[in-house]
């Protein structure tokens, strides 16, 4: 990870177990005040980091599943205990939502043992693979696959984690060449910060006017099931061609990545974490390096953000959550979606979710 000046820093979890409190506590004095721009999509289960695909002429959507584990608030997400994946469809934009089920349990993946995390979704020859990120029983996180038949799933694991694979926030983007990519990484929980040269090990953290840490992207293999290369590391540049420092926490790389394609330009999006944006860069290549570009979405009702955008019918979509069901409880979260607009220069128009 080229991280030779880093230098190593308290447990994040000890110095910072205030942000996500304090975040939560002013969401639930001003949650009733707000006005949010869309209903969540759905309202019967909490559901968060939607990755949305269309599939068959439907859009489907592979959230992650919230429940209240009753676990204290902290900034490794320990509160965030998601044992298993149901899939939503709707055949239209805003239109009905359908609960296909639970479509895998973490009960059914031999090598994981907690916290399936935010998920993605890939199709190919027919067959789909749900791509997941869960603690092994070390307490490190891996990336794992599951395969089904159908968009909905059930989903059948494979018996082990991606060889190679770490950290969480799985995103894979198909190119027009038929191949796929998988896009990963997140700091503080997701252990992004625990990963030199392929070893686990201890937290280091690059200082405010060193190189922010950075996701990582893999080609995958012809089967969907491996790496077909070793990850390497994703550059996000300023407006000067330097690499994103790692005090420029409104620009830096934090989770959630995503990758759509708009007129031949690969847009890399993601979560700015601790500021709470969703933030772009565009490159010519899915490898970067990446052009910081701005802001997709303003922050949320609740600490995490995290998105994917997808085409239908001619039209582009932003899926995102927030905790606006939940009255502001940070780890009860909400799917929702908006119209996204692109100008004709390539240029998003920022969203704020919520009106004035």
């Amino acid at each position: 990870m080229n991280q030779d000046k880093a230098k190593p820093l308290e447990s994040h979890a000890a110095e910072t177990t205030s942000d996500a409190e304090a975040v939560t506590k002013a969401d639930l004095a001003r949650a009733s005040q707000l006005k949010p721009i869309s209903s969540p999509l759905v309202t019967h289960m909490y559901t968060a980091d939607p990755s949305a695909h269309v599939f068959n002429g439907k859009l489907y959507i592979y959230p992650s599943h919230d429940v209240d584990n009753g676990q204290p608030l902290n900034d490794n997400g320990d509160h965030f205990d998601m044992r298993d994946y149901h899939v939503f469809s709707l055949d239209r934009p805003f239109g009905v939502v359908s609960d296909h089920g639970k479509a895998l349990d973490v009960k059914d993946v031999p090598w994981a043992e907690k916290q399936m995390w935010a998920p993605d979704a890939a199709e190919k020859d027919g067959k789909y693979y749900l791509y997941f990120p869960a603690r092994n029983h070390d307490g490190i996180f891996q990336i794992g696959v599951a395969v089904g038949e159908q968009p909905e799933g059930p989903f059948i694991p494979q018996p082990e984690a991606i060889k190679g694979s770490f950290s969480i926030d799985p995103a894979v983007f198909k190119d027009q060449d038929g191949s796929h990519y998988m896009y990963f990484g997140g700091l503080w929980g997701g252990q992004l910060q625990c990963w030199r040269d392929g070893e686990f090990g201890e937290e280091q953290f690059p200082q405010d006017q060193q190189a922010a840490l950075r996701p990582f992207v893999a080609k995958l293999s012809d089967d969907m099931l491996e790496f077909a290369e070793p990850p390497q590391a994703i550059d996000i540049v300023d407006e000067n061609g330097e690499l994103l420092l790692a005090g420029d926490n409104h620009r830096r790389y934090f989770e959630g990545p995503w990758m759509h394609q708009y007129n031949g330009r690969y847009y890399f999006s993601y979560s700015t974490g601790d500021t709470h944006k969703i933030v772009y860069a565009s490159s010519d290549s899915p490898y970067g390096p990446f052009r910081y570009e701005g802001v997709i979405l303003e922050p949320v009702l609740g600490w995490t953000t995290h998105h994917s955008i997808v085409e239908f019918e001619g039209k582009w979509y932003l899926f995102y959550h927030d905790s606006t069901l939940s009255a502001g409880q940070t780890h009860l979260r909400s799917i929702k979606m908006a119209e996204l607009t692109i100008d004709e220069n390539g240029k998003i128009t920022p969203i704020k979710p919520y009106y004035d």
